[in-house]
């Protein structure tokens, strides 16, 4: 058996937070931190059971609105060079 070791809530909030915000992979942190790939996709599991706060959510709204705008315009883009094809 593995040797198990306790990780601060602070710990584990650092690593999803760069999981989630700053895109780095989960077997790099868990490599980093000593601790399995599996105990790492356990806490973000977790995570997804609870609603997101306000906060997160308006973020994600943002981001949302953000991006729909920019497949819009994209999309209009792509429409002009297909009509002069």
């Amino acid at each position: 058996m593995g040797k198990t070791h306790k990780i601060s809530k602070e710990i584990k909030e650092q690593i999803l937070k760069r999981i989630k915000e700053e895109g780095v992979s989960v077997t790099q942190v868990a490599e980093e931190h000593g601790i399995s790939v599996q105990t790492v996709y356990k806490w973000l599991t977790n995570g997804l059971t609870k609603p997101p706060s306000w906060q997160e959510f308006n973020k994600l709204k943002k981001e949302n609105k953000e991006l729909m705008s920019l497949v819009g315009e994209i999309t209009i883009e792509m429409s002009k060079i297909k009509k002069k094809s």
